[in-house]
């Protein structure tokens, strides 16, 4: 069980919740959250967002009874958090770039702390929302407002990328990065009973072969994922 610190609103439906508590994670991986005993069955599989001195975040989108339930959260109350599960981010090598579409931004905080050297990119189609907190902890933001952020990335000048966001970005991102040489790793979202690989409902269908988003990813290079399999979902 861990304490509520704070339960910000950052935008309609977007929340930033922190909770108290020392963790150990890699930027990536995911934690399951529930704070309601019998219903919903299932916990929720949210993304690390960041971990400070004692702390740790997730940025969230309320989309059903669970999210909402967690909205409600205030300071002082109590949640259960399982984890770390997953596969993260690998280490980088050589010029790096982080790239975050819309939600997709929330497990890239930790990873652009974490990576200082990196060129991070940032879009929304909408408000852009906790944008401050990425500037407070990297040094080199870009932020682009409507459109699609990856027509601000040129993969041939990068040498690893690192990208979160709608299906269509990361699949624009991968048929730029094909020939220039550039690894690119991309976060997938789908939906998780277990967390533990047990229940098979986070396939992800590439080269013939299914894959577990919630053991063998939710990081995978990008050359495992069929993503017209994903924007068919």
């Amino acid at each position: 069980m861990a304490r509520v610190i704070a339960n910000e609103k950052l935008a309609p439906g977007i929340y930033r919740l922190t909770a108290e508590g020392d963790y150990r994670a890699e930027s990536g991986q995911f934690y399951m959250l529930r704070c309601w005993e019998a219903f919903p069955v299932l916990s929720r599989p949210i993304s690390i967002h960041d971990i400070g001195p004692g702390t740790i975040s997730f940025l969230y989108r309320v989309g059903g009874t669970g999210t909402r339930l967690l909205s409600e959260l205030r300071p002082g109350d109590h949640l259960r958090l399982e984890g770390p599960f997953g596969q993260g981010f690998p280490k980088p090598e050589g010029r790096t770039a982080i790239v975050g579409g819309g939600m997709g931004v929330a497990p890239l905080l930790l990873a652009a702390r974490r990576m200082q050297g990196a060129k991070v990119f940032l879009g929304f189609s909408g408000e852009p929302f906790g944008v401050s907190r990425f500037r407070g902890a990297h040094p080199d933001v870009t932020v682009v407002s409507g459109g699609t952020v990856a027509d601000s990335v040129k993969p041939a000048v990068y040498d690893t990328i690192f990208a979160c966001g709608p299906v269509p970005l990361m699949a624009q991102l991968a048929r730029k990065a094909e020939g220039t040489g550039a690894r690119l790793y991309v976060s997938v979202e789908k939906r998780m009973a277990c967390g533990l690989g047990a229940c098979n409902g986070c396939a992800v269908a590439g080269n013939g072969a299914y894959r577990k988003a919630c053991v063998e990813g939710p990081v995978f290079s990008a050359g495992e994922v069929d993503f017209h399999d994903l924007l068919s979902l």
